[in-house]
């Protein structure tokens, strides 16, 4: 048995040559699936309980107490399900996609352990369809766990079935979104669900459904090889285990990292990602992917764990930093981000079908210089509109987090786009920009023409 390490997701990660089936049993795998196989599944599920993972698509729920809610023992449902969301669209984050291409029999082992917890004899991976490489290598990695007795029938002479199947995503944001997720697996459109009944307890064909992120299901193989108190120790803050952090923007040093959780902003941005490139300064970040607020320069010391950054007034998300500089408009990042948001709501709920366009146009006539102060305020109402316990899904809110905390920190941006009819960054009027081309439009038809043309906020 080969000893923990302190970087479990990412240390056999290897995107130019995942390990094969040899590579991965060498290296541990397998291991944690041997364990879990020898329990009964109500210690498996203590086991996942004991070692507090939450999950790491972005709300942080506790995984044990998620699995809790699946009816088990008699009278239970006999058929039941479990969905790995690998629908990874939310912008600024790909920690999914390390994974998925890097070593994709980590999670081909973490849903087999899952689905034995839970008592799912199916169980899919529910894959972004823009991934094809991923797509390649998971199928790959499903033949060959396959040819070696992990899936199928009387699994290591276990007794126990389970067939795992492939399904990329016709793509579209909203089947983040677990409901319509489910909705999209079966066909229908990928419209989220009223709940209750939570798919706990009625999901995938009305049957009781676990839907998991990749990143939370790949912790299940170390868990249970090295046990819930190892991976308690991995992390020296109230959140359990490691995190993969990510940092985009204009920084020295992009990328992905997997490190103990409450590493702080700071820290992930400047030792990591090595601080913004030369002639840059910070303004602020989104830290947890484009449905989050910002953070800015006072927030910089502030752990990196789920209550810490609660606390600071944003959201851990998925831990991906998107960092704004000041050759950057945040009107222009704003409306960019709520643009994607608009394209992707599922229409369902009036707030978000049609807040989300609204502010679009708003956002629009101001970076363009064409709007009144009435505008502002128009997006403030917007945000109180679209705000949470108003809308069907989280998509509107998430998509006002940004807006709202811009009004907040970057008020003086949007006074000044009004004021002066354009857009200072672009003009290179303000001190240390880059002195980019811009110039007030005249009318609506070069306001839609030059959308985006001059800072799309990427």
């Amino acid at each position: 048995m080969t000893q923990p390490i302190n970087t479990p997701l990412t240390a056999h990660v290897n995107l130019l040559s995942p390990p094969d089936y040899q590579r991965y049993v060498d290296s541990g795998g397998f291991v944690g699936a041997k364990n879990a196989l020898a329990m009964n599944q109500s210690d498996c599920l203590g086991q996942v309980k004991d070692s507090e993972l939450k999950g790491r698509g972005g709300a942080g729920f506790p995984t044990g107490m998620k699995w809790s809610f699946v009816p088990m023992g008699d009278g239970a449902p006999e058929r039941k399900y479990l969905i790995c969301n690998a629908d990874e669209m939310e912008p600024g984050t790909f920690k999914d996609r390390l994974l998925l291409e890097g070593n994709p029999l980590q999670l081909v082992e973490a849903m087999l352990i899952a689905s034995y917890t839970i008592g799912a004899n199916q169980a899919f991976i529910f894959l972004r369809g823009e991934y094809h490489l991923a797509a390649q290598r998971i199928q790959a990695a499903i033949d060959e766990v396959k040819s070696q007795g992990w899936l199928g029938n009387n699994i290591q002479g276990s007794g126990y079935q389970l067939e795992l199947y492939l399904h990329t995503s016709a793509g579209r944001y909203i089947c983040g979104e677990e409901t319509a997720l489910i909705n999209a697996l079966e066909g229908r459109r990928a419209n989220p669900r009223a709940k209750p009944p939570f798919p706990q307890v009625s999901g995938l064909f009305g049957k009781p459904t676990i839907v998991n992120n990749v990143e939370t299901l790949c912790n299940l193989p170390h868990i249970f090889a090295h046990g819930g108190q190892w991976f308690k120790e991995l992390s020296g803050d109230s959140d359990a285990g490691t995190k993969i952090y990510g940092a985009s923007g204009r920084l020295k040093n992009p990328g992905l990292w997997e490190m103990p959780f409450g590493k702080t902003l700071r820290e992930v941005l400047y030792l990591n990602a090595g601080g913004l490139q030369d002639g840059l300064k910070f303004r602020g970040l989104l830290p947890g992917g484009a449905s989050t607020d910002f953070l800015v320069e006072q927030h910089l010391d502030v752990a990196m764990d789920y209550d810490s950054i609660a606390k600071a007034g944003s959201r851990l998300g998925t831990a991906g930093l998107i960092v704004l500089d000041d050759h950057n408009c945040p009107v222009g990042m704003v409306r960019n981000l709520l643009q994607f948001f608009a394209q992707e709501s599922c229409g369902f709920c009036t707030p978000c079908r049609d807040g989300t366009p609204w502010a679009v146009e708003l956002l629009t006539r101001i970076e363009h210089g064409h709007g009144t102060m009435q505008d502002i305020d128009a997006l403030d109402r917007l945000c109180d509109f679209m705000w949470i316990g108003k809308t069907h899904c989280a998509l509107a809110p998430g998509a006002v987090e940004p807006l709202r905390s811009a009004l907040k920190y970057f008020r003086d941006d949007f006074v000044e786009h009004v004021e002066k009819g354009c857009c200072a960054i672009a003009q290179g009027k303000r001190p240390g920009t880059l002195g980019l081309t811009g110039q007030r439009l005249t009318n609506a038809a070069d306001t839609h023409a030059q959308q985006g043309a001059s800072h799309d906020g990427k």
